[in-house]
């Protein structure tokens, strides 16, 4: 089974390119489970949506709490169950709390969460992420340009083992330079087959 993890801050193409990546492999004639998190079926994710939505303390802890419970919930679910399982906002989402926690959480996380070679950390200016935030109809908390650059330094320092893929420029060219790193990836695990 390929396990693709797709993770970035809000803005940054994550859906969009999670979505280019299932239709490349269902293409091949695999199998493609994609998870995005917050879900929308079930009352964990529903629930991280709406503390996202809120404004303070109490709806960042319940947030954090909702979303890592939903993404738990995807993992038990799907984990194995198609030839391809596409995790979207997966463990960055420990990136918008403070530092030190943030990066306890990510190693606890990444140590009892399934990981692999296929993670991709998509990446953008925070003012261009800003822009492309503002043209949205929900706005959640940390969208601001303050948090934007706080938020995106911390989780630059946690994804330094992953594919950091530049999706400031166009989807076209990002997406090239993905199926580029899954061939590369698919390759390498046939040839040790």
């Amino acid at each position: 089974m390929r396990f693709i993890i797709i993770d970035g801050l809000d803005g940054s193409g994550k859906d969009t390119h999670a979505n280019l990546i299932q239709e490349y492999y269902l293409a091949k004639g695999e199998k493609v489970i994609v998870r995005t998190h917050p879900s929308k079926d079930n009352a964990y994710g529903i629930n991280a949506k709406k503390a996202l939505l809120g404004h303070g303390k109490i709806n960042h802890i319940k947030a954090s709490m909702y979303y890592t419970l939903d993404v738990l919930r995807s993992v038990r679910k799907y984990h194995g169950k198609a030839e391809t399982v596409i995790m979207v906002r997966y463990l960055m989402g420990v990136a918008y709390l403070p530092f030190p926690i943030a990066k306890l959480l990510y190693m606890f996380f990444s140590t009892i969460l399934p990981t692999s070679n296929y993670m991709f950390f998509l990446d953008v200016e925070p003012d261009e992420l800003l822009n492309r935030l503002l043209k949205r109809n929900e706005h959640e908390m940390f969208e601001n340009l303050n948090d934007l650059i706080k938020v995106r330094g911390k989780a630059i320092e946690l994804a330094k083992n992953w594919h950091i893929i530049n999706t400031g420029r166009k989807i076209e060219q990002a997406q090239l330079e993905i199926n580029k790193i899954l061939d590369r990836l698919d390759n390498e695990i046939l040839s040790h087959k």
